[in-house]
């Protein structure tokens, strides 16, 4: 069994990462563990139970001195780093039990294409538009950075134009390909997200990607961004396009509903939807998706505010690329990708999925 004073955290992300681990824990008084196709299980090896001063050794070494000091204050910190050309990490460092804790959560260096992430086609052709807003929804851990990232590559590749991307903490790193690209972390490149927002529409660009839409200002630097010209990229923490079109109107007071469904109905082009379904063979998860594209007739009912219609536009939209949940399940179901029985925990409405299966 190797020494707890032997262990440090790039070689236990380094084996998560060739056990195709999405996360790997420590935490003391527990050996380090890693989730794997969404089974939480211990790192392969033999390991010793870390105690308090291993695991706060082990974590400092990935911090910087001003990391540190901020953390004793805070007792939560974001940050991220890079484990050789293996990959990057996105970890959150925090106290429990009066210890010292971390989760790292792996990102490979190399960046999926749609088609290797098992995404609908017609989410390239969104890449083609020259303004507007671009929303990747869904729970904690469900791949929307990695499928933002593929949206972004897409454009690196095909585009000659400036891309600005504003994180918390910087996950995947895009390289010059065609277009030029501006990266920002939050903490490092920027003291926070409302300045660096203030700040994005005066450094030319054409894509903006948002790491995530967390309040009011935000929203409106990103509607405002999409109306002026300006492609914009972000996440949303909502399981459907419903719930994201809900979820950002109830941001903002209820005098300015009618207002905000108008600027909404001009600057919206998509909402996508995502959750990450295990497989029937056990080999990993794939991923099942809603998607809304802002058609005339979409983007009328956003505009009067009838967002309960959505659902069937996307039902009856399988023309322009639009699925529901369910339809997106039922595919995987049928083609002996996912069994019925997953397909029924991940539903978007279980009563329509159970009469789709029977069919």
């Amino acid at each position: 069994m190797r020494e707890a004073t032997s262990i440090h955290i790039q070689e236990l992300v380094e084996i998560g990462f060739h056990e195709r681990a999405s996360d790997v824990f420590i935490k003391a008084n527990s050996v380090p563990m890693m989730r794997q196709h969404s089974v939480v299980k211990p790192l392969p090896g033999e390991w010793p139970v870390l105690t308090a001063a291993d695991t706060e050794r082990i974590i400092r070494e990935v911090m910087t001195p001003k990391q540190i000091e901020k953390f004793e204050h805070t007792l939560e910190s974001d940050l991220a780093f890079s484990v050789g050309e293996k990959c990057r990490v996105r970890a959150n460092i925090h106290m429990q039990r009066g210890t010292w804790g971390i989760v790292c959560r792996i990102i490979p260096l190399t960046i999926l294409s749609l088609e290797e992430l098992g995404l609908p086609p017609v989410l390239a052709e969104l890449t083609k538009h020259r303004q507007g807003l671009i929303l990747v929804t869904g729970p904690t851990g469900c791949g929307k950075t990695t499928t933002l990232a593929a949206l972004i590559d897409i454009i690196n590749q095909n585009r000659a134009c400036h891309i600005v991307t504003i994180e918390d903490p910087l996950e995947f790193v895009h390289k010059d390909k065609k277009a030029y690209v501006t990266q920002r972390e939050v903490g490092i490149d920027t003291l926070d997200f409302e300045p660096a927002l203030r700040a994005v529409v005066r450094e030319a660009p054409d894509v903006i990607l948002i790491g995530e839409m967390r309040d009011v200002t935000t929203m409106n630097v990103a509607m405002q961004a999409g109306e002026t010209g300006h492609l914009v990229f972000s996440t949303v923490h909502t399981s459907s396009a419903y719930e994201t079109m809900d979820r950002i109107v109830n941001m903002f007071p209820p005098h300015e509903k009618q207002h905000l469904c108008l600027r909404l109905s001009n600057a919206l082009r998509a909402i996508v939807a995502q959750k990450l379904v295990p497989r029937a063979d056990g080999q990993g998860r794939v991923a099942a998706n809603e998607i809304l594209i802002c058609t005339p007739t979409v983007s009328k009912m956003i505009e009067d505010g009838h967002f309960s219609d959505l659902y069937h536009a996307m039902n009856e939209g399988q023309y322009w690329g639009m699925q529901t949940m369910n339809q997106s399940l039922v595919r995987y179901v049928k083609a002996g990708i996912i069994t019925e029985e997953t397909a029924m925990q991940y539903a978007g409405i279980a009563s329509e999925l159970k009469q789709l299966l029977r069919r």
